[in-house]
C-alpha cells in the first residue's frame, strides 16, 4: 500500500484552514531532498507557517511538498520531501498529529504491513458489562 502520511498531511491542512487556524509543518532538515533558504537552518528541525496567507502555490504531493514563501523580503522556493515532516499541527491550539522520523511503518517491506506475515494468533479482546 502507498504510504498514508501525505495522505493525512494534506487531510490535517483541510481540517487547520477549514478552522480558520495556520497550519505548521515541522520538518527534519537533514533529510535528503529537504531545500529550504540557509538562513532558516538553526538547528536539526524547522517550524514552517504553510497558511494561506504565508505561502504561495502550496502543493502537497505523494513525495513532495512544494511552495513559495517569502523570508524578510526575499522569495524563495522551498521542496520538503513528505517524508521529512514530522508533524503538522495549528498554531492557535497545537492540535494537530506527529509523525514517526521515519517512513519504516509505511514500508511495504515492514512485515506488520503484510497480512501474510503478521503473527496469525486471535485478538485478545475480553467484553466488559
Amino acid at each position: 500500500m502507498t504510504p498514508t502520511r501525505p495522505y493525512l498531511i494534506r487531510a490535517l491542512n483541510d481540517w487547520i484552514n477549514d478552522n480558520q487556524m495556520t497550519p505548521h509543518i515541522l520538518i527534519d532538515i537533514s533529510v535528503d531532498g529537504v531545500d529550504v533558504p540557509d538562513h532558516l537552518i538553526n538547528d536539526s528541525t524547522l517550524t514552517l507557517n504553510i497558511s494561506q496567507t504565508a505561502v504561495m502555490g502550496l502543493e502537497i504531493q505523494n513525495d513532495l511538498i512544494t511552495f513559495s514563501a517569502r523570508f524578510s523580503g526575499q522569495s524563495s522556493y522551498l521542496r520538503v520531501p513528505v517524508r521529512a515532516v514530522l508533524a503538522v499541527y495549528a498554531r492557535e491550539s497545537g492540535k494537530g498529529m506527529m509523525f514517526p522520523a521515519s517512513d519504516d511503518d509505511d514500508s511495504p517491506d515492514d512485515p506488520d504491513s503484510n497480512p501474510s506475515t503478521r503473527d496469525q494468533s486471535p485478538p485478545h479482546l475480553k467484553i466488559i458489562k
